[in-house]
Parts: C-alpha cells; sequence; structure tokens
C-alpha cells in the first residue's frame, strides 16, 4: 500500500511558488492551495521525457487528454463522459468564465453559494454578469445547498448557477438527491448550471463523488462541468483543464468557443494530466487520500486538545479545513492576528463571503508535524 509523505521542510523552501514566496521564511504557509507533496511518479517521468526531447512547444489538435479523462471518471466515478463533448483549456477558471460568458447576457445575473472560493466573485464579473447570492444552509452537522433560495432566485430571473462541487472552502460533496433536484430546477427554469469540479478526485472513499453531469437528463440538457488534475494532483502552474459537456445544445456552446480558448493549453500541463489520469496514477491517488484522512483527523484531535474554542467540521474532499474561531473573540478576520503573532498564514475567512466572518480556511495537504506546529503556534495566542 503506497503511502504518500510530504517533502521537508527545507526542500519546501526550495519551492518558488505563491506558497512559498508570498512570505517570509519564520511563517508556516498554509494559506493557498497547493500542496506539500512530490509528485506522482508518472508525471514525473512524462514532465522529465518532454525535457529531454525538447517536447515543449504548442499542444496538437488531437491529443489523448480527453479519452485519458474519461477513463479515469470510469474507474473512480463509475461515470461515462463522451471524449468528443470535452475540449480543454487553461484553468478551469478560464473555462468557467467563457462558458458563463456564452450562457448569460451581460447584466444578468449568476447564483453563487457562499462561503464559497473568493475568485468566483471576481468571474462572475469578467464574464459581465452580477452576482446572486444564495448562501448554503448550515444543518448544524454540515453544509447543503439552499434549493429553496435558489429556485427563488431563478423565479426572480437569475440565469445561471456557479455551483462548486466538492464545495470550497468546506469540503462537502453535494449529494445525488441535492445535485438532481438542482439539475431539475435549472431544466424548469432554462438556467444553465457550471460546474466546478476541481477538487472531485480527492473525495474520500467513504464519501465518493457524483459528477453534475451523470445525476439524471435534466443536468445533461443544463449542465457544464470544468475538471481538472491540477488540485489533487499539485499540477496548478502547468495549466490544463477541460469543459465537459453531455448534450447536443451545451456541446454546440463549447465547440463555438473561439480556437485559441483550447490553445492556451499547456502542454506540460496536458501531458501531466495524461499522466495524473492514467491507471498508473491511481495508486499514488490512493494513497493521498489515506494521507489526507490522517491529517483531516489529526487537526480534528489538535484543535480539540489545543484551540477547543475552534468548530471544524471533517471535510467530505480535499485538503482545506473551514474552520469557525469566532468563539475565541479575534475578530472578523482571525486569520490577521495569526499571521501577525503566530506567523501561519491562512486563506482570510470574509474572503470567502460576508459567512466567512470569524472563520479561517486552512490547507492541511502538509506533513503532520507542520501541521502540529501550526496549530501550537495559533494555540499559544489564546489568553494573550
Amino acid at each position: 500500500m503506497l503511502q504518500v509523505n510530504a517533502l521537508p521542510l527545507a526542500e519546501l523552501r526550495e519551492r518558488s511558488s505563491e506558497k512559498w514566496r508570498e512570505y517570509p521564511a519564520d511563517v508556516l504557509p498554509l494559506f493557498v492551495a497547493e500542496t506539500d507533496f512530490p509528485l506522482a511518479p508518472a508525471i514525473s517521468t512524462a514532465l522529465q521525457r518532454a525535457v529531454e526531447i525538447g517536447d515543449t512547444g504548442y499542444i496538437a489538435s488531437r491529443t489523448p487528454l480527453a479519452e485519458s479523462f474519461a477513463s479515469f471518471a470510469s474507474r473512480r466515478y463509475g461515470w461515462e463522459p463522451d471524449p468528443a463533448r470535452m475540449r480543454s483549456t487553461a484553468d478551469v477558471s478560464m473555462g468557467i468564465v467563457e462558458i458563463l460568458r456564452r450562457v448569460t447576457q451581460p447584466g444578468e445575473r449568476i447564483v453563487v453559494t457562499p462561503p464559497v472560493y473568493p475568485p468566483f466573485y471576481d468571474l462572475v464579473a469578467e464574464a459581465g454578469a452580477e452576482v446572486e447570492r444564495v448562501p448554503l444552509r448550515d444543518t448544524g452537522t454540515g453544509w447543503e445547498l439552499d434549493l429553496d433560495g435558489i429556485r427563488a432566485a431563478f423565479d426572480d430571473g437569475a440565469t445561471a448557477i456557479l455551483l462548486c462541487n466538492p464545495h470550497n472552502p468546506t469540503g462537502t460533496v453535494h449529494d445525488r438527491d441535492s445535485l438532481s433536484a438542482l439539475a431539475e430546477l435549472a431544466d424548469e427554469f432554462g438556467v444553465a448550471v457550471v460546474s466546478d469540479e476541481i477538487h472531485a478526485p480527492l473525495a474520500q472513499p467513504g464519501t465518493g463523488f457524483t459528477p453534475f453531469l451523470a445525476v439524471n437528463e435534466a443536468a445533461q440538457r443544463v449542465g457544464y462541468a470544468v475538471v481538472s488534475a491540477s488540485k489533487a494532483f499539485n499540477l496548478a502552474g502547468l495549466k490544463c483543464a477541460l469543459m465537459v459537456t453531455a448534450d447536443d445544445e451545451t456541446s454546440a456552446v463549447v465547440r463555438g468557443l473561439p480556437v485559441e480558448v483550447e490553445w492556451r493549453t499547456g502542454q506540460f500541463g496536458l501531458l501531466a494530466a495524461v499522466a495524473a489520469f492514467s491507471e498508473e496514477s491511481d495508486a499514488w491517488l490512493d494513497g493521498l487520500l489515506r494521507t489526507l484522512d490522517e491529517n483531516r483527523v489529526l487537526l480534528e484531535d489538535l484543535l480539540a486538545a489545543r484551540l477547543p474554542g475552534a468548530r471544524y467540521r471533517l471535510p467530505d474532499a480535499g485538503y482545506l479545513a473551514w474552520i469557525d474561531l469566532s468563539a475565541l473573540g479575534w475578530g472578523d478576520n482571525p486569520a490577521r492576528r495569526i499571521l501577525k503573532d503566530a506567523k501561519v498564514a491562512l486563506h482570510f475567512g470574509p474572503a470567502f463571503g460576508a459567512e466567512g466572518a470569524g472563520h479561517v480556511r486552512l490547507n492541511f495537504g502538509t506533513s503532520p508535524e507542520i501541521l502540529t506546529e501550526a496549530i501550537e503556534r495559533i494555540a499559544a495566542l489564546v489568553g494573550r
């Protein structure tokens, strides 16, 4: 059974990415969604070979990317998407914007479900639309889509919804029933659903993952999925994502995008994604999921022991923890004090929407040692 362990801190500090260059060396960076693990061996091999032979040109007009993802989706989700109904682009955000531009008109309203990935607000604006906020419902044990609120927004004229599944920052994997109900609502009102499924490969096995396009025929009629290997396999800098459809009309929308949208796909990103989606990388991904499962439970234990005022629920997917620190009295944006006084960088809760007041987002895709040190530093602020 493969074990995927984070690199030592000294090696991580040699990296030049955002996570390791934004703050001074005395800060533990647990803010941006980059992980501290080595690449899956199949990816390293593919990239090394590309460098050796100078395979650094433009992406080809015919590549194995769509077929690779279709095979991955079949193995991991039991979903059989059609490779002929996919196109690549540089990243999930670009795919979202390009689709939204074509399924909405300037000034129309697009539903988002805060607390949610902060760039969603910017992507809606970039597409020329307005944000319609319908917050997730806190059930007391988790979060779910507010289907009544979404219906009201659709009834009031919203023309699209930007779905985050699995949800960032809560780690919620929306269940089949709620996704099916959303699809029926969208179909009833003629609303497009653009589903960001970038964290899908990181759904824990005990929860599983339901792709939006797989739930029913209504979802196929109204839905667009945007997927990538970048979060699970730490490939964000290589630039590759897929826009996936399941219906003639939605496929025509994606086929109608300018060729430059596809040409923005990075050659290294494409090569890495093909390797990531291959069966050769399955054991590595399974090992990563076991490590993340251990880390999410370790974080729960650390918070209970050292920061009992913190409220945290185990995420269904991913390596991002949504933590409510309101009870500690550190204000609406506790990450500011934590950065200044504890030298731990967390993502600012209010950036995710008004629902993020008093919250922080913590990246536990790291080593147990770094995670433990971070919580110890934060806990030392209590009573100071």
